[in-house]
């Protein structure tokens, strides 16, 4: 369960944070639950949702890392709700665009950033999808491996990725 921000189903102009289960109803996919849609080729014109944020992380080939903004801030994830049904709860999934210079090293995907500018941009669709789901430009991320514990391992002699 996560915090998503949306639209009230019931009052259509007052927004509201409320938990939801990260990922799809899997009866309706072979029993797969999916966590991520792609942009590509995709239109997204309602149950639009923001996921808060302050960091992302990846894992790949037995490695933790942490990516957040180079300036600190928080952002969004943007996200699409599905309705509760049949015992499965609130769900969302969060919509992926290719990755940034700086995160293409790792992997080639990562969730689409909403600044808080356009929080609602994103949730209103006042500005067209291809202008807020959009790989964002490189230095813009802080990328650190993380350990176990997911602490930054910096002190433990590990790599610190800070991209210039």
């Amino acid at each position: 369960m996560r915090a998503i921000i949306r639209y009230d189903s019931d009052m259509p102009q007052a927004k509201e944070m409320v938990e939801a289960t990260w990922g799809s109803d899997p009866r309706f996919s072979s029993g797969v639950s999916y966590r991520f849609v792609r942009s590509e080729g995709q239109s997204f014109p309602r149950n639009r949702c923001l996921v808060p944020a302050s960091a992302f992380e990846m894992q790949v080939e037995g490695k933790r890392y942490r990516v957040s903004l180079e300036d600190g801030n928080f952002f969004y994830l943007a996200g699409v709700w599905e309705s509760a049904m049949a015992g499965w709860p609130l769900a969302f999934r969060i919509i992926t665009v290719e990755a940034s210079r700086d995160v293409l090293r790792y992997q080639e995907r990562h969730g689409a950033i909403i600044q808080r500018r356009d929080v609602l941009h994103w949730l209103d669709g006042t500005l067209p999808e291809s202008n807020l789901l959009v790989t964002p430009p490189s230095r813009i991320f802080d990328i650190r491996e993380v350990g176990k514990n997911g602490a930054p391992s910096g002190s433990d002699g590990a790599a610190h990725v800070r991209f210039v």
